[in-house]
């Protein structure tokens, strides 16, 4: 009986002394690991908030044209400087009627002067036609009001001075940083007001935050409204029938937060 066991021990595989402890050791590991970890609570909340613009710029342009004549350099150059001339001198008119308001120089910004050439198709009276070259010559002006209830005004002083175009009304924020921290702190305060609801109905307690991540950053854009104005025989814009009232924004925040629990 012994030489059978002795036989059968000869045939079995040898295994390491290394691999052996390490198995005992992982196997007695394993238990205390488990006991070690800690739970968790997740939560995700959004909030958000309702803010009324309290920032307008009124956008409008100015423009005149050449006679439409044939495509002679020496006669369009002349065109040119004549049409120049007199839009520089209805934007400078402009500007300091908008002073005269008492919006600040530098609420008022005159853009950079800009050409669009055009072709006008004439025929005459024997039914011959010919192409004429006419050019446009526009500069834009944009009035920045931090007192919104000055739109209206503002916007009937511009049509007063021969504005050619009215391009619409922006309303914006003077501190967008303000606001969208205000909607990301809502987000946060109102997790923790979940998660220790959660907790406490639980028979748990909230430990040190684990992780934080903002699911969406709350934002602004700025709102457009469009202004609908006529023009008169002369090409000016005539003055819009409008009431502007800005209403209110939406400003979303999303976050999720990760607390450890205490034992």
């Amino acid at each position: 009986m012994r030489a059978l066991t002795r036989r059968l021990a000869s045939t079995l595989p040898r295994v390491p002394y290394w691999l052996m402890v390490g198995s005992m050791t992982a196997m007695a590991l394993t238990p205390a690991a488990q006991a070690n970890e800690t739970s968790r609570l997740n939560v995700d909340a959004k909030a958000h908030i309702e803010v009324v613009p309290d920032r307008a710029t009124l956008n409008a342009r100015l423009w005149e044209e050449t006679p439409a004549i044939e495509q002679l350099a020496e006669e369009e150059e002349a065109a040119l400087s004549e049409a120049r001339a007199r839009l520089e001198k209805r934007a400078s008119e402009l500007i300091t009627m908008l002073e005269s308001q008492g919006i600040e120089r530098d609420a008022i910004s005159a853009g950079s002067l800009n050409i669009y050439p055009r072709q006008v198709h004439n025929r005459n009276q024997d039914g011959d036609g010919e192409t004429l070259k006419r050019n446009r010559l526009e500069r834009p002006v944009k009035v920045q009001l931090d007192d919104i209830e000055q739109v209206s005004a503002i916007l009937d002083a511009l049509i007063s001075a021969g504005v050619n175009q009215l391009d619409g009304v922006e309303f914006d924020l003077k501190d967008r940083d303000a606001v969208t921290d205000e909607a990301l702190v809502k987000a946060l305060d109102k997790a923790r007001h979940k998660a220790d609801l959660m907790a406490s109905t639980l028979g748990a307690e909230l430990g040190k935050v684990h992780h934080v991540q903002e699911t969406q950053s709350p934002s602004y854009q700025p709102r457009m409204m469009a202004v609908s104005a006529e023009q008169n025989d002369s090409g000016r814009a005539k003055a819009p029938q409008t009431e502007y009232r800005p209403g209110t924004v939406r400003i979303d925040a999303e976050v999720s937060v990760e607390w450890l629990l205490k034992d």
